[in-house]
């Protein structure tokens, strides 16, 4: 057990390595988990500094990514999206999670919040699952993560970005985020704006609703954009960055409620 902690501790150590194309890219995790260290109770606060030492949300955000490189934690690369082939209603959107058995975003967060309500979970296990929290809710607030199976969440939609090869779902990640030209500390500052009523509206959402919000989104994303094309960056961006914004913030206040419910 205890070399299996190093082996934890070792592994948010790399968090400052280059990462390849994941969900949201690095920056994106790193915002959301800044704007979510934002809206934190006290109490909260210290009961995560207590699982994570000194590793900010920010930089928290970004485990999951890199240990799916990491044969011990392959297992973890399916939980990192649901596979959503159309575009859901908000209540067949209800119906489909109900029938949800697969391994997948949905199921695997909903694990994660049950697991917390155990009183007798070892350092260890409190490491890994709220690591993995984290960046679950991070993830399906990026829309190409309730995206088609048979494109893998758009990763076979090929395109071009700025006459360079690339494909829709790295776009979603992070070349929309990095078109931006922010470190994570000032984009998270430049959108991290909201009344209480909207985070009070945002937070008390299912989680259902996220997915819902995000699927809707990646709709619109496919109607836009198909395989083959070249893609004005100027003009992508002009359209959707509000959306990215959007997302970001609101992945940022609801990952703050649902810490704030697990520890205060």
């Amino acid at each position: 057990m205890k070399n299996l902690f190093k082996k934890l501790l070792l592994a948010a150590a790399i968090i400052y390595l280059p990462a390849t194309s994941f969900a949201w890219g690095t920056q994106g995790h790193r915002i959301t988990g800044l704007i979510a260290e934002s809206y934190l109770t006290p109490k909260a606060k210290a009961a995560i500094k207590a699982i994570l030492g000194n590793e900010s949300l920010a930089l928290a955000g970004n485990w999951a990514d890199f240990e799916r490189s990491n044969p011990d934690y392959k297992y973890t690369e399916v939980w990192h999206y649901i596979n959503l082939d159309k575009g859901y209603t908000p209540s067949e959107m209800q119906a489909y999670l109900k029938t949800d058995t697969v391994t997948d975003a949905y199921t695997k967060l909903v694990f994660l919040m049950g697991e917390f309500k155990k009183k007798n979970l070892t350092q260890e296990q409190k490491f890994f699952n709220l690591h993995m929290l984290i960046h679950l809710i991070e993830d399906i607030h990026q829309p190409m993560h309730t995206a088609h199976s048979f494109d893998r969440g758009g990763n076979d939609v090929k395109v071009t970005w700025f006459n360079n090869p690339t494909n829709l779902h790295t776009i979603w990640d992070s070349q929309l985020i990095d078109f931006q030209q922010m470190s994570y500390t000032e984009y998270a500052a430049a959108i991290n704006f909201s009344t209480a009523a909207q985070r009070a509206e945002w937070q008390k959402a299912p989680i259902s609703q996220w997915l819902y919000e995000s699927n809707k989104i990646c709709q619109d994303i496919y109607a836009y954009s198909k395989d083959g094309d070249k893609i004005s960056g100027y003009t992508y961006n002009f359209k959707f960055i509000s959306v990215v914004n959007q997302r970001l913030l609101q992945g940022g206040v609801r990952l703050a409620g649902v810490l704030n419910q697990i520890f205060g």
